[in-house]
């Protein structure tokens, strides 16, 4: 597994996704962060939304049978969804939606909080007043957004002092990378050019800001998964015929597609099954080459202009 640093923390370039744990037994909950850590993802995401609360409170019963472990891994939650209703920003529902989730997890503090989804009625001054007051009541240690442009994260940075925004959750995947495409087709009118993000792959890396992408194994707008689809076959050939060149498996060479990109990207997996845990943890080191790179990605339907 590969680590870098996030915030002052060296945590794995895999994010262990824990959107799908609520209905889990304890056996299987046991099993899934058993195979995640072993593999050495030493970083958990959860959401407040996730199981309607409930996946963190499965996560906080396994921190609670298992003393110690609490400070070997870090922890994100997201926070600014009404599901149905809204997003919402304001200070005092971002503080309550923490006190909230600390409480399911059982734990005195998040390592990372993420605004969820933009909020268009947002105020800048209170989500900074409500994130300087979490930190210096250490209940959240660093903080980021999740599917916000540019201008967004500017506007937001303009009231934040000398807190940071370390990260940007997007979804992203070799079958949906409209935040590359558009970059390689710079001044050219076709499908693949057209700016939808403002430019926030660039942006990121110029402000130090780790994107996440989530969705690594989708394409479109959480259309379907691209591994085994024979609406993708050619990107199907093209990640079995590079995967066996590295002895990993296509689901692990579609991580290693993300990672291999010098923003130094850290994607999100949501599946639960140990097995495939596995196998994106032993392709996480693996480095393909430019090329390799660049055959995966025509793959997928992308022409080079």
């Amino acid at each position: 597994m590969q680590y870098f640093k996030l915030g002052e923390n060296e945590v794995s370039r895999v994010v262990q996704g824990c959107m799908r744990i609520a209905s889990k037994s304890e056996k299987e909950i046991d099993e899934f962060v058993e195979a995640a850590f072993e593999g050495g993802i030493n970083f958990f995401d959860h959401a407040d939304i996730y199981g309607r609360g409930g996946c963190e409170e499965v996560f906080g019963r396994f921190l609670s049978r298992n003393p110690g472990f609490r400070d070997k891994i870090y922890i994100q939650t997201k926070c600014g969804i009404k599901p149905g209703i809204s997003f919402d920003f304001t200070y005092e529902h971002i503080i309550s939606s923490v006190d909230k989730s600390l409480a399911r997890l059982g734990t005195d503090r998040i390592d990372y909080l993420l605004l969820h989804r933009p909020d268009t009625l947002f105020e800048p001054e209170e989500v900074a007043r409500a994130f300087s007051e979490l930190r210096e009541k250490g209940k959240v240690l660093h903080f980021g957004v999740s599917n916000q442009h540019p201008m967004q994260m500017e506007l937001l940075r303009k009231y934040m002092g000398d807190i940071p925004l370390v990260a940007n959750q997007l979804q992203m995947s070799v079958a949906h990378c409209p935040m590359i495409d558009y970059g390689i087709n710079v001044n050219i009118i076709n499908d693949f050019s057209a700016n939808r993000d403002g430019g926030v792959l660039e942006y990121c890396r110029l402000n130090d800001i780790t994107i996440q992408p989530w969705s690594p194994f989708q394409y479109g707008f959480m259309e379907g998964a691209f591994i085994g689809n024979e609406r993708f076959a050619a990107l199907n050939e093209k990640l079995d015929e590079v995967s066996a060149r590295y002895g990993v498996t296509s689901t692990g060479m579609a991580i290693a597609w993300l990672l291999r990109h010098p923003a130094k990207l850290q994607p999100v997996i949501g599946t639960t099954t140990p097995s495939r845990i596995k196998e994106v943890c032993h392709a996480s080191d693996v480095v393909i080459t430019h090329d390799e790179w660049y055959e995966l990605y025509k793959s997928a339907g992308k022409k080079l202009p």
